[in-house]
């Protein structure tokens, strides 16, 4: 069933963002004067298809997964005498700039709007409360504490333990200090601490700012209370049941779920014995957790049950919410960020700042995609917006085939005065199709890796 759910959801998300794209080209084509002669989503045999009284055919493909806009273009076929002003090769090259953006920037605007609806709507987070802080790490040496809370990074204000990761990430390869301010209460004025790195994240695979600064968020104690109980599972066989606190393993207290569960993933395939509060009844049980093996050989276990969630305190919560208006300000500088990491993520990948194998495909694409949608609207359209902008940044790059390409092009015959001549954009269209298909090869390598 997760399969097929993620296969729906990649579907969707594709299908909508190659829509929001192509048809950029295609509205500011028409705004230009130039002739569409087919707009289709999908791409091989149309399975439907209708002609608007301009000529245009609207199809849908049986390969969901893209989409085009074809323009009437005398290198693409013969164009009658009376058609040629409509001929895209015909616009002047500022007109074919303006087709050609549009694509990429109809993708920017999707993921505007996507973080105005949910700056409006409102998103409810977590204080970034820092939990605990590692022995030895940048943290502890910059002198970060614990249940202080961190107000800013690089000398900007952050608000959720997101956009602290994504500050984090956007300083890859920062070669000395992280600037991070914190403050005790809510009252107190922040202090700036300098965190000593040493390239920072460089090469890192894949990048987990969190770990390696050696902080962990804060979280409220939880109980070692089941809240459910896997038929079948470890937990089912010990007679272990909802409602059931764990209150020792072999003899040791244990100091809520998270003690309980780091006994459990030590000891695969060996019995514990369990001390159980049933209904004011204490009971012995003995469970013998289930094996399941991860990368390199290493083994944890597992029983099959749930914890019973707990409320975060009402201080420790943070609603994000704006205004109609303000929102549209918010949706600007959220996505002009995202737009700014996105770029400094590619060049920093072609300088070896980052390493290539955090490309992702379609498998991964589809993995996430539906795990967003699971995890409800929100994180959904959210990861939609991030798509989105992905999608418009990597059709901007200068390779030929791409839209940032023939934008390259089109620059090269402002600069020259006449345009690029049909040879060497055939040349380039080789090399291009080449450098996407590789690229295409190299994530979806890197998602079989993931998944094996």
């Amino acid at each position: 069933m997760g399969v097929i759910q993620n296969i729906l959801a990649v579907v969707v998300v594709l299908g909508l963002l190659v829509t929001f794209h192509e048809f950029g080209h295609f509205w500011v084509a028409r705004r230009c004067g130039v002739k569409v002669l087919r707009f289709s989503v999908g791409f091989g045999t149309p399975i439907w298809s209708r002609h608007d009284r301009q000529g245009t055919e609207y199809a849908i493909a049986a390969i969901p997964l893209g989409g085009y806009v074809k323009m009437l273009d005398e290198r693409e076929g013969d164009v009658s005498p009376d058609e040629l002003d409509r001929a895209f090769n015909r616009k002047s090259v500022w007109q074919r700039i303006a087709i050609v953006a549009a694509g990429p920037l109809a993708n920017f605007l999707l993921a505007l709007v996507a973080y105005w609806m949910l700056f409006v709507a409102g998103t409810v987070t977590v204080a970034p409360v820092i939990g605990e802080v590692a022995p030895g790490s940048p943290a502890e040496r910059g002198g970060l504490r614990v249940d202080h809370e961190i107000t800013a990074v690089q000398g900007e204000a952050v608000r959720s333990w997101e956009e602290i990761n994504l500050k984090l990430v956007a300083a890859i390869g920062e070669p000395e200090a992280l600037s991070i301010a914190t403050r005790p209460n809510a009252t107190a004025e922040p202090r700036e601490h300098r965190v000593p790195v040493d390239n920072w994240l460089v090469r890192q695979d894949p990048p987990q700012p969190l770990v390696t600064l050696g902080v962990t968020p804060w979280r409220p104690p939880i109980p070692a209370v089941l809240d459910q109980v896997v038929e079948g599972e470890a937990a089912a066989l010990a007679g272990l049941e909802a409602g059931d606190e764990i209150l020792r393993v072999d003899g040791q207290p244990v100091d809520g779920w998270r003690d309980f569960v780091e006994s459990v993933r030590a000891h695969p395939g060996e019995p514990l014995e369990l001390e159980v509060s049933r209904e004011g009844r204490r009971l012995t049980l003995t469970v013998t957790p289930g094996r399941r093996e991860l990368d390199e050989g290493i083994s944890i276990g597992y029983v099959g049950a749930g914890v019973v969630p707990v409320e975060w305190p009402e201080e420790y919560r943070r609603e994000i919410r704006y205004g109609p208006v303000a929102a549209v300000g918010e949706a600007f500088s959220r996505t002009g960020e995202m737009i700014l990491l996105t770029f400094d993520a590619v060049r920093k990948m072609l300088v070896g700042l980052i390493s290539p194998s955090n490309l992702s495909g379609p498998i991964t694409i589809a993995q996430i995609s539906g795990d967003s949608a699971r995890a409800g609207l929100e994180s959904f359209v959210s990861f939609l917006a991030y798509l989105s902008i992905s999608l418009g940044v990597f059709n901007l790059l200068p390779i030929p085939v791409l839209d940032g390409g023939h934008l390259l092009y089109y620059a090269m015959e402002l600069v020259r005065g006449r345009p690029v001549s049909e040879r060497t954009q055939a040349i380039g269209l080789r090399i291009g199709l080449a450098l996407v298909a590789g690229l295409m090869l190299m994530a979806i390598y890197f998602d079989l890796m993931r998944l094996w």
